[in-house]
C-alpha cells in the first residue's frame, strides 16, 4: 500500500532520465560532427587568451572568496530567523519578544565586528 504513494514520483523520475538520454543520444547521432582548430579553441570572449589556464591566483582571492561566503551564509541565516521570529518567543502565547530579536541582534553584531576586523586588515577593499 506505501509503494503505491512512490509510483508517481517514480514514473516522473523515469520519465525525466528517458527524456535526457533520447536527447543526448539524438545529440550525438544527429549534432554535426565537423571540427575545426577554430572550434576546439577555447572561447575566451572574442580576445586572444593570455598566459597559461594554470597560473596561479593571489591569496587575495581566495580569502575575497571565503568572505563572500562568510557574509553570504549570514544573510542565508536571517530569512529562517525571519520566518521563525515568533515562535522564539518565550511567551506561550508566542507573541513578539525581545529574545528572538535579541538572538539576531548578536549574530548581526558579531558579523559586523568581522567585518571592521577584516576591513581593519585590508583584506577587502581596493588597491
Amino acid at each position: 500500500m506505501q509503494l503505491q504513494a512512490y509510483l508517481p514520483a517514480g514514473f516522473a523520475i523515469l520519465c525525466a532520465l528517458a527524456f535526457c538520454g533520447l536527447f543526448t543520444a539524438l545529440a550525438v547521432l544527429v549534432g554535426p560532427k565537423a571540427t575545426s582548430p577554430e572550434k576546439l579553441k577555447p572561447f575566451e570572449c572574442g580576445s586572444e587568451p593570455i598566459g597559461s589556464p594554470r597560473g596561479r591566483y593571489s591569496v587575495k582571492f581566495y580569502q575575497v572568496a571565503i568572505l563572500f561566503l562568510v557574509f553570504d551564509i549570514e544573510a542565508a541565516f536571517m530569512y529562517p530567523w525571519a520566518q521563525l521570529f515568533a515562535k522564539l518567543s518565550l511567551t506561550p502565547a508566542g507573541g513578539i519578544s525581545i529574545f528572538g530579536f535579541a538572538e539576531m541582534l548578536l549574530f548581526v553584531a558579531i558579523l559586523v565586528v568581522a567585518l571592521a576586523y577584516v576591513w581593519r586588515k585590508k583584506a577587502i577593499g581596493w588597491d
